[in-house]
């Protein structure tokens, strides 16, 4: 598949130099902080969204394969285990009339996998008052804090102001299983 955010994906790797803005929404999960979330919601054994670099599961799924165009139950139920994800936030995006990427599909795209059984885990921003907010998870875990997301493997600093700090916004963990028990 070739599509206008997965070029402009190619474009920003190729790049000379970066600078922080340009990351986007391709910020990686530290590693503690995906390794506390699979102790107490894992095990993980798919992650959704990957640069294929920064994947925290063996199993994934890159832009170019698109997340939003599979049954993850069904690839599950192969893999035996549970689906992490830390979606993209940008704008919403279509190839052929499939999203890739918009936090509205993706919580969508979660809900019905979650009827569909298995148990799905995001790392998402806690923006309760945005209209993709999962109201319909079946867990939510607020984080204290600011989780300091790491650079891209590919990030080449433009000069040393390029230096990364915590987000700019707090986290929450959303866990969509029908079989939640909590």
């Amino acid at each position: 598949m070739s599509n206008k955010y997965c070029q402009a994906l190619v474009e920003l790797r190729n790049k000379p130099a970066h600078e922080l803005k340009d990351v986007g929404d391709q910020w990686r999960t530290p590693d503690n902080i995906f390794w506390g979330i699979n102790t107490l919601f894992g095990p993980f054994v798919l992650d959704l969204f990957t640069d294929g670099d920064n994947a925290k599961c063996a199993a994934y799924y890159t832009a170019e394969d698109n997340a939003l165009a599979h049954d993850w139950s069904e690839r599950l139920a192969e893999l035996k285990g549970a689906a992490f994800g830390n979606p993209p936030y940008s704008r919403a995006s279509q190839h052929e009339g499939q999203y890739i990427t918009g936090m509205r599909y993706i919580m969508k795209h979660a809900s019905a996998m979650r009827d569909k059984g298995v148990r799905y885990v995001f790392l998402i921003k806690a923006a309760t008052s945005e209209v993709w907010w999962p109201e319909d998870a079946d867990h939510i875990a607020f984080i204290r804090g600011r989780i300091g997301f790491e650079l891209p493997a590919w990030f080449i600093p433009k000069d040393e102001k390029q230096v990364p700090t915590g987000a700019f916004f707090a986290g929450a963990i959303a866990v969509f299983d029908k079989t939640w028990k909590g």
